[in-house]
Parts: C-alpha cells; structure tokens; sequence
C-alpha cells in the first residue's frame, strides 16, 4: 500500500521559514515525478512545485526564488524548503505522487502564516 505523509507545517511570521517533508512508502518514488500541492480555505487545490526523475524542479511563479524543492531517493523522500512566507502562502500543503498506476495523495500539513 502506498502511503505519502507529510510532516513539517506549522505556525510561523511573515518573513519566516519552514521545511516540509514527505515521507513516500510502499513504492519507490525514484522513476517518477513528485510534487506539492497546496489548498487554502475556499480556494481551489494548486500546483506549488514539482521535481521530476531526473531531479528537475518546475516552481509556480508565486513562489519561485523563495521555495526550493529536493528528493533523496534513498531515503525516498521529497522536501520543501519554504523562505520569505507570506500570509498568502497559508494552506493546507499536500505531497502528490503519479505512478503509471495510480495517483496518490497525502493527508497534508497545515502552514500558516501569521503575526
């Protein structure tokens, strides 16, 4: 059974940092693309980062120069490294996975973004 579970969200000031990470089991994530997604309350599901296999990162321009995404593959993990929050920035941050035979989804972290 594959299981994506993320972990590191949390409360933190404009200006901040955090470091998301999700932990991939059951599969090996190494020939495939992973990403991070995020969901802010009454807004629609968006793209936040992506790496491919060959460890190429795609950011979207809301948050390119301040998020920086990386897998280790032998730990089969994916973090986000997240400088320079903004209060625009809190949502709940899912961990995505698309294998050839399936689509996975973590439960999320929460990050928000307050004084």
């Amino acid at each position: 059974q594959v299981q994506l579970v993320e972990s590191g969200g949390g409360l933190v000031q404009p200006g901040g940092s955090l470091k998301l990470s999700c932990a991939i089991s059951g599969a090996d994530s190494t020939p495939y693309a992973v990403a991070w997604h995020r969901q802010a309350p009454g807004k629609q599901r968006e793209l936040v980062a992506r790496i491919s296999s060959e460890n190429t990162p795609m950011y979207a321009l809301f948050v390119k120069g301040r998020f920086t995404i990386s897998r280790d593959n032998a730990k089969n993990t994916v973090d986000l490294q997240m400088n320079s929050l903004k209060p625009d920035d809190t949502a709940l941050y899912y961990c995505h996975l698309s294998t050839f035979a399936d689509v996975y989804w973590g439960q999320g972290t929460q990050v928000t973004v307050s004084s």
